[in-house]
């Protein structure tokens, strides 16, 4: 299965944007989990709930990766929960070297992603 992510900060933020995108990758409204929260960790209920429902195998799509969260440390974090523990696919639409469905699922695509994760977090 194929799920999208999108979140801003407020309520006031405009998130039309990111599901416009996430639609341009052939995501459904069903298949979005949104939430109007702060980045500052993961205790979101949306994402919670998304979370969950990720299954080896799944593939999660978010326009950006700040999307995930502020922190590069927690995201680094989440990323290799999501990854490694859980065996789902990320792809980050607005970077694609951060799409571990790379060179089909083999080493290469996943290590090339966590290489430009990691460097996205020394210059953060």
């Amino acid at each position: 299965m194929e799920y999208g992510y999108a979140r801003v900060s407020t309520n006031a933020q405009h998130i039309d944007r990111q599901i416009e995108d996430l639609h341009g990758a052939g995501l459904t409204d069903n298949a979005i989990f949104v939430d109007k929260e702060s980045g500052k960790d993961f205790d979101r209920a949306n994402y919670k709930k998304l979370k969950r429902t990720l299954k080896a195998g799944d593939v999660l799509y978010v326009k950006s990766i700040d999307r995930l969260g502020r922190d590069y440390a927690m995201i680094l974090e989440e990323w290799r929960v999501l990854t490694k523990e859980k065996g789902i696919d990320i792809v980050v639409i607005d970077m694609p070297l951060l799409d571990t469905r790379i060179e089909g699922k083999n080493l290469v695509g996943k290590f090339i992603a966590d290489v430009v994760l990691q460097v996205l977090s020394f210059v953060d």
